[in-house]
């Protein structure tokens, strides 16, 4: 067995040293981008301030006989583009592909110095994870590159939903994990072709009462898996994301997934258009008034113990640590979002004076 102080030292000579605790970034929306279409390309530098992620697609949505245009694409958009405080991540192609080691060398040797995480798709156990970590070592090293590059991985299979806590600690490089509902669902023969979302026909119905009409209500099929993803990051220190809403035009539903995902733990989803960017901005920032709120616990329970009555509700430290999740993610946010600031720094105000509370 691995020692664990192994995980901090370098894995392979003149590479950087691994990271110690993920630093957190505003990563709400991760906007995926085709670097092979020059159309979408060249919307890249304007697009880039809008987003916290933009992140350049190798896999899936490229046809086999571009995926070397898309690779050349993305080199091109990354020594081109100042991408200021915005990420720039890849989604490579799946390790049992004939690209992905060209996408590795590529990306890393070429433009590594702009990367910041590799996603990798369809992760089943750690091996998958060390093959990843070695080789990025080496490169690394070639490359000169003086930070370690993040591994995010796509849970997209049964056996990777199985293996998800040893995925989530398998390298120091785990920035995080993304749910793939659209291939999940088709390793687990699930009866849906949506990609994410719920499905009108998995419900629950009321108890009969006489002759009355029977409610039913429709159920998320993907709790229990984001649930377990998001266990498995905060275990780890790395953080979990929804990944696609494939229905563009259901902005009403795509809100309400990302909302849910949101509650249960994780820190952003995928665009897949720009009218996606501003529903994960929208739902994966704190509200203010529950910032306002969380703000004035903070302040009334001092250094977190005890427990004090605020407004006819008990606050304890349990209470307490929820607000400084709800705080420090609205404090990380502000710094990037002028607006959001603004409307953090006017609703803390309305509490303060009376006119606001908890919802």
């Amino acid at each position: 067995m691995r020692s664990a102080k192994d995980f901090f030292r370098p894995l392979a000579v003149g590479a950087p040293a691994p990271v110690r605790e993920v630093p957190f970034r505003p990563s709400r929306m991760i906007h995926f981008f085709d670097p092979g279409n020059e159309k979408m390309a060249a919307k890249v530098p304007a697009l880039a301030p809008q987003v916290d992620v933009l992140l350049g697609n190798l896999e899936d949505a490229v046809p086999a006989d571009r995926k070397e245009a898309a690779r050349a694409g993305l080199v091109r958009v990354a020594r081109a583009t100042d991408f200021g405080a915005t990420q720039l991540w890849t989604r490579v192609n799946s390790l049992d592909s004939p690209w992905v080691l060209d996408d590795l060398v590529t990306l890393v040797t070429e433009v590594g110095d702009k990367l910041d995480v590799i996603m990798v798709p369809k992760v089943e156990g750690a091996q998958d994870i060390h093959y990843v970590d070695r080789l990025l070592a080496q490169l690394e090293a070639k490359a000169g590159i003086g930070r370690p590059i993040l591994v995010h991985a796509i849970l997209e299979t049964a056996t990777g939903v199985g293996c998800v806590e040893e995925i989530a600690g398998a390298s120091p490089r785990m920035q995080g994990i993304s749910l793939g509902p659209a291939d999940l669902a088709a390793s687990r023969r699930m009866k849906t072709t949506r990609v994410g979302g719920g499905h009108p026909g998995y419900l629950v119905r009321e108890d009969p009462r006489g002759d009355a009409p029977r409610a039913t209500y429709q159920q998320d099929l993907w709790h229990y898996t984001i649930a377990r993803m998001v266990d498995a990051c905060a275990a780890h220190g790395i953080l979990p994301y929804y990944g696609p809403f494939g229905d563009i035009t259901d902005v009403t539903a795509c809100e309400d997934q990302f909302r849910n995902a949101f509650l249960l733990g994780c820190v952003g989803a995928w665009s897949l258009h720009p009218v996606q960017i501003a529903i994960a901005k929208r739902v994966f920032s704190p509200d203010p008034q529950d910032v306002a709120w969380a703000r004035r616990v903070i302040e009334a329970m001092g250094d977190g113990t005890g427990a004090v009555m605020i407004d006819g509700r008990m606050q304890d430290d349990a209470t307490y640590k929820q607000c400084r999740v709800v705080a420090e993610l609205a404090d990380a946010l502000a710094a990037r979002d002028p607006e959001l600031a603004e409307a953090y720094a006017a609703a803390e105000k309305g509490v303060k004076s009376g006119n606001g509370g908890v919802r």
